[in-house]
């Protein structure tokens, strides 16, 4: 229906909201000074809430219609870690941007429904999904979530890490779309066989002057280590509290990752390495997540245990 990045510009003047998603996101660092682009949402829970409300009412209005007589049943995904206070800011937020009736459920669920993990059974599956904001491990069984854990780390930590190296290594400041085109052309969790190299263009921190330089993929690789390996801490801390029985069968089965940052070359088996548990990537990571989202809402009598509601 609708597949936008959660970023909003505001006019400074008058509190406007002059675009949202990825008509706002083009606009990051880029602004003039009368228009700030941001992201009310950070590390998975809401940062802003009277932006993050507008942006809401926004996506809704335009798959219903700005006129629509009917108001929607909306479901939403928050962190499993995330508090009550959070959970109750984001169902506020929902019902004020016009919704009927909001639900709330736990983000490594409805990643393990999308990717078609068999939940329901009396047998444990763990997934792992790691976003822009925040990274989340979970074991499942009998359809709910049995152990958990979450760390603020994910997609935007790791562009940070790059943005830091390189202003720090090559006295050049870029911005966060070239961080994240960085990690997506010449990323990987493991050093690649034959080396890639990548020329990034910004401004130098001395001069202050236009500037090309060219980085590698040996050197991002190191950069990204250690936001890679705070997230394994939290499986890995997972792992030492799920129960015997249902340790045996993520043995068997192996660790699912879903979201967009999974997909980072080699991040699989830089996982299996640390953890000595196989990990594979759901089929399509990025949906995972909202398709699983989709399905409990059509189904809510099915999943009403794992689903809090207003």
């Amino acid at each position: 229906m609708l597949n936008e990045p959660t970023v909003v510009a505001v006019s400074i003047e008058d509190h406007r909201v002059v675009a949202v998603g990825e008509e706002a996101r083009v606009m990051l660092g880029r602004t003039p000074g009368t228009i700030v682009a941001s992201r009310p949402m950070r590390d998975g829970v809401i940062a802003d809430y009277a932006v993050t409300e507008a942006m809401l009412r926004y996506f809704i209005q335009r798959v219903v219609g700005r006129a629509f007589l009917f108001k929607p049943e909306v479901m939403i995904c928050v962190p499993a870690g995330c508090t009550q206070v959070e959970r109750r800011a984001v169902l506020d937020a929902t019902l004020s941007a016009g919704a009927r009736h909001a639900y709330l459920i736990d983000e490594p669920l409805a990643a393990a429904i999308g990717a078609q993990v068999p939940i329901a059974q009396a047998s444990g599956n763990m997934i792992v999904d790691i976003g822009g904001g925040a990274a989340e491990a979970a074991v499942i069984s009998l359809g709910g979530v049995v152990v958990h854990k979450s760390v603020r780390v994910a997609g935007n930590k790791v562009d940070e890490a790059i943005t830091s190296y390189i202003r720090k290594t090559h006295n050049l400041i870029i911005g966060e779309q070239t961080a994240e085109m960085i990690k997506i052309k010449i990323g990987s969790a493991t050093p690649l066989e034959q080396e890639e190299k990548l020329s990034v263009k910004g401004r130098d921190h001395v001069s202050g002057l236009p500037q090309t330089i060219t980085v590698t993929s040996t050197e991002v690789t190191g950069v990204i280590q250690r936001p890679l390996l705070q997230i394994i801490g939290a499986v890995k801390g997972v792992l030492e509290q799920v129960p015997p029985e249902l340790a045996s069968d993520i043995i068997d089965k192996g660790i699912v990752l879903t979201g967009g940052t999974s997909l980072m070359r080699n991040f699989d088996l830089l996982m299996t390495e640390e953890t000595g548990v196989p990990c594979h990537v759901a089929e399509d990571p990025m949906l995972a997540v909202v398709k699983g989202t989709g399905v409990a809402l059509e189904n809510l009598h099915l999943y009403k245990r794992s689903i809090k509601g207003k």
